[in-house]
């Protein structure tokens, strides 16, 4: 009885922000119809909560209570503001695009320095473009999930990247996401296309300006890696301390293609990253890895759904998690093995260490099995420093931080170390240790 009290009173709040937010979403007709069926969706669902089994260790309902009013477009000032937080999360050399407040900032982006094969819109552009009503698709929800139909029907803005086919682009593509006010939410969906043996890496920052406290942010990312493709993608998360950030990937992998992951959260009170990933066509591998940082109160969770639909695709998953205080981590990682797909060779690792015993940890790999000649394996462990090997350290001269901080960069490092370029491996390496020296 009170959980259908609770439904109800979430879902009269949500019908007044999605009506307070309708002129502000872009796109009309079969767009705006899109949007409608993704709410009611949402609506019939309601804020992800334990009884799901997907989100049984992230419970939205206790955890957040509600989704916050739309964020107002940015102004002049916040444009300002958020030119100095982009220098902040900015990596050499990379071309940046700007979302700020859920809207691309083309005056704060590197348009310009764009390669020749790489094409970049705004979603609000495609969208409002009523010759391209084709593109309506855009924004469907291909995943059954509450969240995802939310960013579907709020969706402000995003990019529409498209790399032609062949194309290798030298220069990381960055897209850094700002924000600057408090207690509103922001919502983007991008999409990026490869073509036939393209090869491209975007990395993607998370961060706010000073000050801004109890926002949301809801994300999504649709990706089509086509035959022959390379695609790297790296994901960090820097998020005021007491915001909220649930974000999705959804991924197709083409034939001989390769999807390289990386993601790091150390930010943030409540964040999930859920990622969806095909494995579609014969011969595709896919490297998925991924740290943790947790302290203080905050909760963490990194959910990955590998799916091996197809013969000979090969998939190799390594997550660590770090908590302190009384930080929370979670990892769902679940790997199916469609009936066609054959000789597939998967194998998932998860490992927690904890670094108080107030901190806890929750870990959930499964296998999900139904072809008959497969090479599948899983592990998970949780477990706190080796106390014999700090007092080694120790015994050397370190002091019990010193010691602790370097036990924990190894432990780091192998994950970290998947990461093939070696710039973009230097700067999370350089955003771990910000987060060790803080402890």
């Amino acid at each position: 009885m009170n959980q259908v009290v609770v439904k109800a009173a979430a879902g009269r709040t949500m019908d007044n922000v999605f009506a307070a937010a309708h002129g502000r979403l872009p796109g009309s007709g079969p767009v705006a119809h899109i949007r409608a069926r993704a709410f009611e969706a949402y609506k019939r669902a309601g804020l992800p909560h334990r009884r799901i089994e997907a989100w049984k260790y992230t419970d939205l309902r206790a955890l957040i209570g509600e989704v916050q009013p739309l964020a107002p477009q940015p102004n002049a000032a916040a444009l300002v503001h958020a030119r100095t937080s982009v220098k902040r999360a900015a990596v050499e050399q990379a071309v940046k695009l700007v979302l700020v407040d859920g809207i691309f900032a083309p005056e704060l982006s590197d348009v310009g320095r764009l390669e020749n094969g790489v094409d970049v819109r705004s979603l609000r552009e495609v969208l409002e473009n009523s010759a391209d009503s084709a593109m309506a698709g855009l924004i469907l929800s291909t995943t059954i999930d509450a969240m995802i139909s939310l960013n579907a029907a709020m969706a402000t803005d995003g990019l529409v990247i498209t790399i032609a086919e062949g194309k290798a682009v030298k220069r990381p593509i960055q897209i850094v996401h700002v924000a600057t006010g408090s207690w509103a939410s922001n919502f983007t969906r991008s999409y990026l296309h490869l073509g036939q043996g393209a090869e491209a890496v975007v990395l993607e920052s998370f961060v706010s300006n000073e000050g801004a406290s109890g926002y949301q942010t809801n994300d999504a990312t649709i990706a089509l890696i086509s035959e022959e493709a390379r695609f790297s993608h790296i994901r960090l998360a820097a998020d005021a301390a007491d915001a909220v950030n649930i974000s999705s990937g959804i991924i197709a992998v083409g034939a001989r293609a390769r999807l390289d992951l990386f993601g790091m959260i150390c930010g943030g009170s409540v964040s999930r990253y859920q990622g969806f990933i095909t494995l579609a066509g014969e011969g595709s591998k896919l490297s998925a890895n991924g740290v943790n940082l947790i302290r203080h109160k905050q909760h963490v969770d990194t959910t990955i759904v590998v799916e091996h639909a197809v013969p000979r695709c090969a998939s190799r998953e390594k997550f660590r998690a770090v908590i302190d205080d009384c930080g929370h981590s979670v990892f769902q990682g679940r790997i199916v093995v469609r009936p066609a797909a054959q000789k597939t060779d998967a194998t998932l690792t998860m490992r927690a260490l904890l670094l108080s015993d107030e901190a806890g940890a929750d870990n959930k790999p499964e296998l999900e099995i139904l072809a008959d000649d497969v090479t599948c394996g899983h592990g998970s462990t949780s477990g706190a420093l080796d106390d014999t090997l700090v007092f080694y350290l120790r015994a050397r001269g370190l002091s019990e931080k010193e010691a602790q901080a370097l036990l924990i960069r190894a432990f780091l490092g192998e994950a970290i170390e998947e990461i093939g370029i070696e710039d973009l491996r230097d700067f999370v390496t350089a955003q771990a240790e910000h987060w060790l020296q803080a402890r």
